[in-house]
């Protein structure tokens, strides 16, 4: 099949040939340019947003810090001993404001956030098996900031960010460590079964920010689409630029000294090269004007000793 078209493309005119080559290098160049586009802007989409769940993660921390410093003493002192209120616990609070962010905000709108534990007091909070694998990776490597990636979740690809979770604050252990010391209402509430044996700094949980992959995808396949358009157009100006530059200056030229130089094969002397540039085309119109002089005087040369010897 190679060889056909070689030989199809050797008996192709110039003027032909020319347009299959640019042709090429324009497929060739958009195909290429779409590969690496498309990588660069997925890279940038994950980025994007990989940056709005850091700010995110900025935003709910300070949240759990502010519910721990401020609001749980404050409470803590109004409530007996045996009591609880939830506004008091900081992942409470944070799912609180994360909710009202990703109601009132375009954003976060598309954004999931969980505090997966190994063992919560709220089944809810519980982690799966690809959560707990996480959870162990944060252990194994106490200096990891954070992993990002891709799951699969209900049918669905999803984008991650996720942060180590451990307790910091020893107040934090009265609703954690044994149930003898947990307030009453809590119990009554969750029972004892789940939520206790928390060690302080022992990584226990994470936090995990989830965004549907389509929704990374679909803004770096809107951008993809608007440059390719953009490159597609710009690529078949400069190729049409060319290929008419190619057919104006060189291909036509280049016929016409065909045309002259046939003419000339003819008898027709009196047929002229016209040299129209100074580049390569105009040095082959200069050789053939020559090669006509040359002929011409050859002719007549003969004619003269043809006209003596007779």
């Amino acid at each position: 099949m190679l060889k056909q078209f070689s030989w199809n493309f050797n008996n192709f005119p110039l003027g032909k040939k020319l347009t299959v080559l640019l042709l090429i290098i324009f497929i060739a160049g958009i195909t290429l340019s779409g590969i690496a586009l498309s990588g660069i802007l997925n890279y940038k989409a994950q980025d994007e947003v990989s940056s709005n769940g850091k700010l995110l993660f900025r935003t709910i921390n300070s949240v759990r810090s502010y519910t721990n410093d401020e609001v749980n003493p404050e409470l803590e002192a109004r409530l007996g001993k045996d009591e609880f209120a939830a506004q008091t616990i900081p992942a409470y609070s944070a799912r609180k404001v994360f909710e009202k962010l990703r109601n009132e905000d375009e954003a976060y709108k598309d954004f999931f956030y969980k505090e997966a534990m190994l063992n919560p007091t709220n089944p809810r909070d519980k982690a799966d098996s690809f959560e707990t694998e996480l959870i162990q990776k944060f252990r194994q490597d106490k200096k990891l900031p954070f992993l990002s990636g891709f799951r699969p979740f209900d049918n669905e690809n999803f984008y991650y960010i996720a942060r180590p979770l451990a307790i910091t604050e020893s107040s934090c252990l009265r609703c954690h460590s044994t149930p003898d010391v947990a307030p009453k209402n809590m119990i009554a509430t969750y029972g004892t079964e789940n939520g206790f044996g928390w060690k302080l700094n022992l990584i226990n949980g994470v936090q995990i920010v989830s965004i549907p992959a389509s929704q990374v995808f679909q803004k770096a396949n809107q951008s993809f689409v608007l440059v390719m358009g953009i490159v597609t157009i710009i690529f078949a100006i400069a190729i049409y630029m060319a290929n008419f530059w190619l057919t104006r200056y060189v291909v036509r030229p280049i016929k016409r000294v065909v045309r002259v130089a046939e003419a000339v094969s003819t008898g027709d002397m009196d047929a002229e090269f016209e040299k129209v540039a100074n580049d390569e085309v105009g040095s082959l119109v200069e050789a053939f004007t020559r090669m006509k002089i040359s002929l011409v005087m050859a002719i007549k040369s003969f004619e003269r000793y043809r006209g003596g010897n007779q």
